[in-house]
Protein backbone atom coordinates (compact mmCIF):
# COMPACT_ATOMS: atom_id res chain seq x y z
CA UNK A 1 0.00 0.00 0.00
CA UNK A 2 2.84 2.45 0.87
CA UNK A 3 4.37 1.99 -2.75
CA UNK A 4 1.05 2.73 -4.43
CA UNK A 5 0.63 5.62 -2.01
CA UNK A 6 3.93 6.88 -2.93
CA UNK A 7 3.83 6.95 -6.31
CA UNK A 8 0.45 8.76 -6.53
CA UNK A 9 1.55 11.94 -4.14
CA UNK A 10 5.08 11.72 -6.37
CA UNK A 11 2.96 12.67 -9.48
CA UNK A 12 2.78 8.85 -10.94
CA UNK A 13 -0.13 7.14 -12.40
CA UNK A 14 -0.75 4.91 -15.24
CA UNK A 15 2.44 5.68 -17.58
CA UNK A 16 3.94 8.74 -19.20
CA UNK A 17 2.06 11.68 -19.62
CA UNK A 18 0.13 12.36 -22.70
CA UNK A 19 -0.42 16.29 -23.18
CA UNK A 20 -3.47 16.00 -25.88
CA UNK A 21 -5.84 19.09 -24.84
CA UNK A 22 -3.75 20.34 -21.89
CA UNK A 23 -1.90 24.00 -21.85
CA UNK A 24 1.42 24.24 -20.15
CA UNK A 25 0.99 26.55 -16.80
CA UNK A 26 4.21 28.68 -17.30
CA UNK A 27 4.36 30.96 -13.99
CA UNK A 28 3.65 31.04 -10.82
CA UNK A 29 1.04 33.31 -10.90
CA UNK A 30 -1.21 31.48 -13.48
CA UNK A 31 -0.43 28.42 -10.87
CA UNK A 32 -1.56 30.37 -8.21
CA UNK A 33 -5.02 32.01 -9.62
CA UNK A 34 -5.91 28.25 -10.28
CA UNK A 35 -5.02 26.47 -7.27
CA UNK A 36 -6.17 29.68 -4.39
CA UNK A 37 -8.81 28.79 -2.32
CA UNK A 38 -9.38 25.36 -3.91
CA UNK A 39 -8.90 21.86 -3.35
CA UNK A 40 -6.80 19.41 -5.54
CA UNK A 41 -8.39 15.75 -5.22
CA UNK A 42 -8.51 12.74 -6.96
CA UNK A 43 -9.60 9.23 -4.98
CA UNK A 44 -8.40 9.14 -1.40
CA UNK A 45 -6.53 12.56 -1.94
CA UNK A 46 -7.81 15.77 -1.09
CA UNK A 47 -4.78 18.68 -1.08
CA UNK A 48 -4.53 22.51 -0.29
CA UNK A 49 -2.13 24.16 -2.02
CA UNK A 50 -1.67 27.91 -0.83
CA UNK A 51 0.12 31.01 -2.71
CA UNK A 52 2.78 31.27 0.35
CA UNK A 53 4.17 27.69 -0.29
CA UNK A 54 2.14 25.21 1.89
CA UNK A 55 1.25 22.29 0.97
CA UNK A 56 -1.36 20.14 3.27
CA UNK A 57 -4.07 18.18 3.07
CA UNK A 58 -4.95 13.99 3.23
CA UNK A 59 -4.48 11.09 1.44
CA UNK A 60 -5.81 7.81 2.14
CA UNK A 61 -5.84 8.30 6.01
CA UNK A 62 -2.53 10.08 6.61
CA UNK A 63 -1.84 13.54 6.73
CA UNK A 64 -0.05 15.45 4.06
CA UNK A 65 2.14 18.61 4.52
CA UNK A 66 4.81 19.93 2.67
CA UNK A 67 6.23 22.88 1.10
CA UNK A 68 6.47 24.10 -2.78
CA UNK A 69 7.99 26.54 -4.87
CA UNK A 70 7.92 28.00 -8.44
CA UNK A 71 11.28 27.54 -9.98
CA UNK A 72 12.33 28.19 -13.52
CA UNK A 73 8.66 27.12 -14.82
CA UNK A 74 7.94 24.14 -12.82
CA UNK A 75 6.14 23.08 -9.24
CA UNK A 76 9.00 22.65 -7.25
CA UNK A 77 7.58 20.61 -3.93
CA UNK A 78 8.96 18.47 -1.02
CA UNK A 79 6.43 16.34 0.58
CA UNK A 80 5.76 14.19 3.63
CA UNK A 81 2.76 11.07 3.63
CA UNK A 82 2.30 10.99 7.86
CA UNK A 83 6.26 10.42 8.70
CA UNK A 84 7.44 9.15 5.71
CA UNK A 85 9.29 11.99 3.75
CA UNK A 86 8.64 11.65 0.00
CA UNK A 87 11.45 14.31 -0.94
CA UNK A 88 11.81 16.63 -3.50
CA UNK A 89 10.70 16.50 -7.04
CA UNK A 90 10.18 19.50 -9.90
CA UNK A 91 6.91 18.68 -11.69
CA UNK A 92 5.33 20.24 -15.08
CA UNK A 93 1.84 21.34 -14.61
CA UNK A 94 -0.71 21.43 -17.23
CA UNK A 95 -4.17 22.24 -16.64
CA UNK A 96 -7.43 21.56 -18.65
CA UNK A 97 -10.63 22.58 -17.60
CA UNK A 98 -10.83 22.12 -13.89
CA UNK A 99 -8.02 19.04 -14.03
CA UNK A 100 -4.36 19.91 -13.76
CA UNK A 101 -1.82 16.96 -14.31
CA UNK A 102 1.65 17.32 -12.40
CA UNK A 103 4.30 15.46 -14.71
CA UNK A 104 7.18 14.31 -12.29
CA UNK A 105 11.13 14.89 -12.86
CA UNK A 106 10.54 18.29 -14.84
CA UNK A 107 8.27 16.82 -17.43
CA UNK A 108 10.18 13.70 -17.92
CA UNK A 109 8.35 11.27 -15.65
CA UNK A 110 5.04 9.85 -14.66
CA UNK A 111 1.78 11.93 -14.59
CA UNK A 112 -1.40 12.40 -11.57
CA UNK A 113 -4.36 14.46 -12.57
CA UNK A 114 -6.51 16.10 -9.61
CA UNK A 115 -9.72 17.89 -9.92
CA UNK A 116 -9.76 21.42 -8.44
CA UNK A 117 -12.93 22.09 -6.44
Amino acid sequence: MRAIILILLCAGLAGPAAAEGFDKVDDRDRFISLVDGRKLTRFGIRLAVTPDGEIAGRAFGRDVSGAWRWRSGYFCRSLYWGSTDLGPNCQAVKVQGRTLRFISDRGQGQSADLRLR
